[in-house]
């Protein structure tokens, strides 16, 4: 008797131990606990960022002059999202960006707010779900977030009209977001997709990061897999941007410089493959998302001829 309950105790022990280990992957992964993330001004280190870093601070300071209004909408699984609303014109089409992850929309679109400045559009830019003042303390690569996306879109076509055009965009996770959200129904009103260094799939990406930490990415992605399902209530193996793009029938354009360290270009190749009538343009040299600050001109150039090619079709 005295044996089993030994055994029983040990059992007890690891199965405590093993959920508490799956928690702390699920907090190092997927949990945003948004303290200091609303720090525009917080750059990833490297030289690559650091070159930049001038250029970068100067175009959030011009975002952070400028008036905005304070949307918010209610997701499909009930969180209050927020989002800054940027008026310039009425009647004018409306460009809806989303960042990265664990970023901020001042600091990631800070460069493509001021296409949309010099293109005549409305600007949205969101807080994506556990992200600034988004509710919600579980990111889910795309997952979840492409929803997000259909929600903000709907939300647009209601109070704008239904005649409005829209221009959805996303950087790094972002980029992600919108291209899986273009296999959603979206309305017709969405003339083109922009997505700057996209992942092709949660799992690869997770899957490359782990490896960049010299960890046995074999053993330890069925362990992150299995906290985003137990303690994020979803699936990382549900969709991936290359299932979903499948279903598009929205002009797309694929940006990515070939030198970011973050998201290989390799993996907008894959996204290529898959979608070989996309647009797409890489910028020599450019590290992760920094394609906009290395070659700003070429940059709003493509954008811009894009936004007019997708206009014509549409």
């Amino acid at each position: 008797m005295k044996t089993a309950l030994i055994i029983i105790s040990i059992i007890i022990v690891l199965t405590a131990l093993f959920f508490l280990g799956l928690y702390a992957i699920y907090r190092f992964v997927f949990y945003s606990p948004k303290k200091g993330q609303n720090n525009f001004y917080d750059l990833p280190k490297g030289e690559q960022y650091q070159k930049c870093k001038d250029m970068m601070y100067g175009l959030i300071d011009e975002l952070l002059a400028v008036e905005y209004e304070e949307v918010k909408i209610t997701s499909y699984d009930n969180l209050t999202l927020y989002g800054r609303y940027y008026h310039f014109s009425d009647d004018a089409p409306l460009d809806i960006g989303f960042h990265g992850y664990r970023s901020t929309a001042v600091r990631d679109l800070c460069g493509g707010a001021s296409i949309s400045m010099r293109a005549g559009h409305n600007l949205l830019i969101v807080d994506q779900r556990a992200h600034g003042k988004s509710q919600g303390h579980t990111l889910t690569f795309g997952i979840k977030e492409r929803f997000d996306c259909l929600s903000w879109v709907n939300y647009a076509v209601e109070r704008f009209g239904s005649d409005v055009k829209i221009r959805i965009c996303g950087v790094s996770m972002g980029a992600a977001t919108v291209l899986m959200a273009s296999g959603l129904d979206l309305p017709k009103n969405v003339y083109c997709v922009v997505a700057d260094c996209p992942y092709s799939s949660p799992e690869k990406i997770i899957r490359k990061v782990v490896k960049d930490l010299k960890l046995p990415h074999k053993l330890i992605y069925p362990l992150i897999n299995l906290s985003a399902k137990i303690y994020g209530k979803f699936s990382l193996s549900e969709t991936t941007v290359l299932d979903e793009i499948k279903k598009s029938k929205i002009p797309t354009i694929i940006i990515h410089g070939d030198d970011d360290r973050f998201v290989p270009k390799s993996m907008s190749d894959e996204i290529l493959a898959v979608r070989p009538d996309f647009d797409s343009k890489i910028f020599k040299g450019s590290g992760h998302g920094l394609s906009y600050m290395d070659y700003p001109d070429e940059y709003t150039e493509t954008i811009i001829e894009f936004i007019k090619k997708s206009k014509a079709l549409k």
